[in-house]
């Protein structure tokens, strides 16, 4: 099943088409997104660290803690799984072990970052990068470690905002030539920089529209015309939730009874249909028949 994702996932990334990947948060946030019809999804770190400590995503989570979070995330849908790795937890005996745990939850591939661990989202100020040829050993022992190889690696570099643009065009190629399946210079999101990335770094390019960056990014039609492979939403589930829920949670202050609170809420069919209710019922029904199952 895993393996299928994966190979899946490859052939969506290769597709004319661009592929959109909306970010989940938890388990659910993901079967809302794949009843919205999204072929593949993805689940960074960002959306993790804010909804499992309600923190700022400043590497303060572990290898571990992603590798159980993502697992129920992938549980919980059919569609592939595209995730956030950080810097891979350390060095390339952590790597190594990040790629291993990451396969057994069912990822469909993950993106690892050359910022000097513990790492911080790509948005905030006070990154720093290691040494390019210290992140080809980790991209090398990220290749050596998969057991799956339709398993998806991508390096990306946080290098633009600390060394240039043109450095983390250079170690994109250089992590490419490591054997990366794809190499993304993170932060080069407007028409002209995704241009130059698309011109000068070879395989497929992977956008970001996240309300970390504190701006709309370009629209869909847009990434299309530029030849860009996938784009992804990291964060625009977690804060339309958490939009959602405080609103709510202010609303019923005010009114003191949840009865007007009707028109924000899922209605409670189709929240068991989400939760499938109806299956673990039958199946619930079938166990405990004689002989059955």
């Amino acid at each position: 099943m895993a393996s299928s994702r994966r190979e899946r996932f490859r052939e969506l990334v290769a597709r004319p088409e661009l592929l959109v990947l909306p970010g989940a948060y938890d388990a659910l946030s993901a079967r809302i997104a794949e009843t919205q019809g999204f072929q593949a999804i993805t689940a960074g770190g960002y959306a993790a660290v804010g909804s499992m400590l309600a923190q700022p995503d400043m590497g303060q989570s572990n290898m571990r803690d992603y590798a159980a979070h993502y697992a129920r995330i992938c549980q919980a849908v059919d569609v592939p799984v595209y995730v956030d790795a950080d810097t891979g937890f350390g060095g390339v005996h952590n790597v190594r072990e990040t790629v291993r745990a990451f396969e057994a939850a069912g990822i469909a591939g993950m993106f690892i970052s050359d910022q000097v661990f513990p790492n911080r989202c790509g948005y905030l100020a006070g990154k720093s990068v290691i040494p390019q040829q210290e992140m080809v050993a980790k991209v090398r022992a990220a290749i050596d470690a998969r057991q799956d190889p339709a398993f998806f690696i991508c390096a990306r570099t946080d290098a633009a905002a600390v060394e240039g643009v043109d450095a983390a065009l250079d170690r994109c190629r250089a992590y490419l030539a490591a054997g990366a399946d794809s190499a993304k210079p993170q932060g080069l999101d407007t028409e002209a920089e995704i241009r130059r990335a698309i011109a000068e770094v070879p395989g497929p390019h992977f956008g970001t529209l996240s309300q970390a960056a504190g701006k709309g990014g370009l629209p869909l039609q847009a990434l299309q015309a530029l030849g860009v492979a996938a784009v992804t939403l990291p964060s625009l589930a977690l804060f339309a939730a958490a939009r959602a829920v405080s609103q709510a949670f202010s609303e019923f202050s005010k009114r003191g009874d949840v009865a007007g609170l009707q028109d924000k809420l899922m209605p409670l069919d189709q929240y068991y249909e989400l939760v499938r209710l109806q299956q673990f019922a039958e199946r619930e029904r079938a166990y405990l028949e004689p002989g059955g199952r």
